[in-house]
């Protein structure tokens, strides 16, 4: 008899949708393991910690996103035939929307390995299951012995007919769905937001915020019922206790020293005078402490905390910050757009020592990026993609691939602008890399403002231009201070980085990290506030440099036509093995897209090979007309004429009796396969069939007056030495001879 699997599991309704909690079953010798399923969407999450040898100096958190599409029923499309490579774009993305809520919630101190595997087993037509993943994390963490300070829930909300909906499945965000906004809470406050919106107000997203963070409640108590059954005691950690001697050494000896290199507004200048403190005062240490180099060790942390103490006294006490600002204002700006000639749309965007050089690029439809994802295939015609050379922060270092931090923040400002482009009317595929220059604070918003003024500036026609800020907070006791235009340093020294881009009608791009335990409402709402306040400023001075998109495209853009063929003609423009569609590109350099409809689409590189491809693909696509003269071949030779390929995969028959003004006894005397033939069309008839007449254009060479309609009669036209329609030279089958030798008589 087989023994049953030994599995707890708890459910609980949230919003329309039912969450189940399952451990027992799966990955048993995991520090932490459930599996979550709402409908038919089942994600696996794991955790593990593993002591380490030496304490490295950070806390060593890897989450890892990953999805199989065997859990959709789908064999991978690659070479290998399995998932193999890096993760794709969207794992990393949603990778790191588990690791951003949940690093800041271990308990200080420690500093084992972790890491978090979160794997979709079963992917539903309903369920998307990044969120799943991120509760599915929490609970995996809560159940292990690690000092998890959880739970925390992920959600994602929707905005539909002016009514919040929770859980939104993938076709209710399709359909009108002006909000996409995923966040993780804790019980006590909303700790992460990422997420889209159709150009809704600052109150609505707050409003949404507010509405999901009390509607998930169930799943808190949910996965604490499940600790409860089958939780692992937590681990002892003895958190770090600041060294009283290290700090009052450090700072009796640089403090003053370190307040003047805090006020530097440069950065670089700030940075080597902030070395040259550290370097004084481990050197004083070293000399001091010989004996005990755990001292000298906690040097560099006490130093930490005195740098973040004295900015912060400075917010409180004076108002302003590290660089002379209040808190409210938003650094120098300088734009420029065109600085790059032989692109199609370029713009370098600084704010403060923050720059970015953005550039846009128009390609055709087979330039969309494609990709497989549980849902199926996926083409998308923007992509912005964003890096961060090591230059612009003063490093040397290698230069690998982009890092989740780049993916991320490229995301970020694609969500942001995706709002504004234009529809199927601008048929072209767009890409705008943005190449951070200069980094210090934010430079995924300074994408954003460079990315629209590179498409103002290629003359894509978006409907309105997108700016972006990013926002701190520094709480103190019970006050809550925030910050516009943070630096660097105001993120790393602050409580939240909250990034925020739209137009002027409304936020486009949401995205927000806190440090803290939360924040109140109403202090998320004073920050939404001042980021409008800074996205409008920042608006103005963008549409003084150029106030609206171009008029044309760039002259190094492609060119573009559309055109519309007969769907029976797809197959001549084509050719056998795809010959003639070949011979058009390569003759034309030209991209062509031919859909089913008979809709042809031609990218060009200039204007001269665009109207080349648009006549060759044209030339496939004529229909004969009667009374035109065309060059034909002979395909075939017949006893009684011959059928002459007239256009491509167009043949008409060429009967005996009109191949020359005298009588053709034999048609291989006069016409031969593979010759060249003119031939005038003398009638479409009904059934399809074409027939032709050398004779009438002959009789036009000679100056004679053709008419078609008297070669449409039996007679086959009125001439001296012409015959007849069905005869051998004037004679028809029901008599009647001129004393012409043909024609016959009314």
């Amino acid at each position: 008899m087989l023994k049953p699997f030994d599995k707890t599991s708890l459910t609980a309704k949230v919003g329309n949708i039912e969450i189940t909690l399952e451990s027992g079953r799966l990955a048993n010798q995991a520090s932490g393991a459930v599996t979550i399923q709402s409908g038919n969407t089942v994600v696996l999450v794991t955790a593990v910690n593993q002591p380490l040898a030496e304490d490295r100096g950070f806390f060593p958190l890897t989450c890892n996103y990953q999805e199989m599409l065997y859990a959709a029923g789908r064999v991978p499309g690659n070479y290998f035939r399995r998932e193999v490579g890096r993760p794709s774009e969207r794992e990393t993305l949603v990778s790191r929307l588990i690791d951003r809520p949940v690093r800041p919630l271990f308990q200080k101190g420690f500093r084992d390995e972790v890491q978090v595997i979160a794997t979709v087993l079963s992917a539903g037509k309903k369920t998307n299951p990044d969120v799943l993943a991120l509760t599915g994390a929490s609970a995996a963490l809560h159940l292990s012995p690690m000092p998890f300070l959880g739970p925390v829930v992920g959600a994602r909300v929707g905005y539909v007919n002016k009514e919040f909906v929770l859980y939104p499945t993938y076709q209710g965000m399709e359909e009108n769905n002006d909000l996409n906004l995923i966040f993780a809470a804790t019980r006590d406050a909303v700790v992460m937001v990422e997420g889209g919106a159709n150009f809704l107000s600052e109150s609505i997203i707050a409003d949404a915020l507010e509405w999901g963070h009390e509607q998930i409640k169930p799943l808190f108590d949910l996965q604490d019922a499940l600790r409860e059954k089958v939780g692992k005691p937590k681990q002892e950690v003895v958190e770090p206790q600041e060294d009283e001697e290290v700090s009052s050494f450090v700072e009796e000896l640089v403090s003053d020293e370190l307040k003047t290199a805090l006020t530097t507004p440069e950065k670089m200048a700030r940075k080597a005078a902030k070395d040259a403190v550290k370097t004084k005062v481990k050197d004083a240490g070293a000399e001091k402490w010989a004996e005990q180099p755990e001292k000298v060790k906690a040097i560099g942390d006490v130093l930490s905390k005195l740098e973040k103490k004295i900015v912060r006294r400075r917010i409180v006490e004076e108002g302003k910050r590290i660089d002379g600002r209040d808190l409210t204002t938003v650094r120098p700006l300088s734009i420029e757009v065109g600085l790059l000639p032989m692109t199609h749309g370029s713009a370098l965007f600084r704010r403060g020592e923050t720059s970015a050089c953005c550039v846009a690029t128009l390609g055709s439809s087979r330039d969309e990026q494609r990709i497989e994802t549980l849902t199926g295939e996926l083409n998308k015609d923007f992509m912005l993609h964003y890096n961060f050379p090591p230059y612009c922060v003063g490093e040397a270092r290698m230069l690998r691939g982009p890092s989740r931090r780049e993916i991320g923040h490229g995301a970020l400002a694609e969500r942001a602008i995706s709002p504004v482009l234009p529809g199927d009317e601008f048929p072209f595929t767009v890409r705008v890399v943005s190449e951070i220059m200069e980094s210090n604070g934010s430079s995924s918003m300074a994408s954003v403002c460079g990315a629209t003024m590179a498409l103002m500036d290629a003359g894509v026609p978006i409907n309105a231009p997108v700016a972006g800020i990013a926002m701190g907070l520094c709480k103190e006791d019970d006050e809550y201070y925030v910050l516009t235009d943070i630096l660097g340093d105001e993120d790393a020294l602050g409580d939240m980085d909250f990034k925020c881009a739209g137009t002027a009608e409304g936020v486009t791009a949401i995205q927000m990290d806190i440090k803290i335990t939360g924040i109140p409402s109403d202090v998320l709402r004073r920050a939404l506030k001042q980021a409008r306040e800074a996205r409008l400023h920042i608006l103005e001075h963008m549409q003084e440099c150029l106030e609206k998109p171009r008029e044309e495209l760039s002259a190094y853009a492609p060119q573009m036509a559309e055109l519309t063929i007969n769907p029976e003609k797809i197959r001549s423009v084509i050719g056998p093995g795809g010959k003639n569609i070949k011979a058009i590109t390569a003759e034309t350099q030209a991209d062509i897209d031919i859909e089913d409809s008979g809709k042809v689409m031609i990218f060009a590189p200039n204007q001269a090979s665009l109207e080349k491809a648009r006549e060759m693909v044209q030339y496939y696509d004529q229909t004969p007309v009667p009374g035109r003269n065309y060059v034909g071949t002979v395909r075939k030779v017949l006893e009684v004429g011959a059928l002459v390929e007239i256009l491509p995969g167009v043949e008409g028959m060429l009967h005996v009796s009109q191949i020359d003004v005298e009588r053709v006894e034999n048609v291989s005397d006069v016409v031969q396969l593979g010759q060249e033939v003119t031939v005038k069309v003398i009638e479409l008839e009904a059934g399809g069939r074409i027939r032709l007449s050398r004779k009438a254009w002959l009789m036009e060479q000679a100056g004679q007056e053709v008419n078609i309609e008297d070669f449409k009669r039996p007679g086959g036209g009125r001439d001296r030495r012409g015959g007849g329609r069905n005869d051998r030279g004037g004679r028809d089958n029901r008599g009647g001879r001129d004393n012409r030798g043909g024609g016959r008589r009314r």
